[in-house]
């Protein structure tokens, strides 16, 4: 299982750029449509909405793909 996160986390993640680094801002803990596609998350499995440090882009990422930074 996945480790959880809190809106307000400072995390990071691989990305095609190298490892990127943001803040947590929404937690989704059921399905949701993002940038025009389907989106899978549960309470067990949820996905996190990133926003990045450098750009302000909002990523979206379950739990393993991310560490505290």
């Amino acid at each position: 299982m996945a480790k959880k996160f809190k809106i307000g986390d400072h995390v990071s993640w691989n990305s095609e750029a190298g490892r990127v680094s943001g803040t947590i801002k929404a937690i989704h803990t059921s399905d949701f449509d993002y940038k025009g596609h389907r989106r899978h998350a549960s309470e067990a499995d949820p996905q996190y909405e990133i926003k990045s440090d450098k750009t302000d882009h909002i990523a979206a990422h379950k739990g393993g793909a991310l560490t505290l930074s």
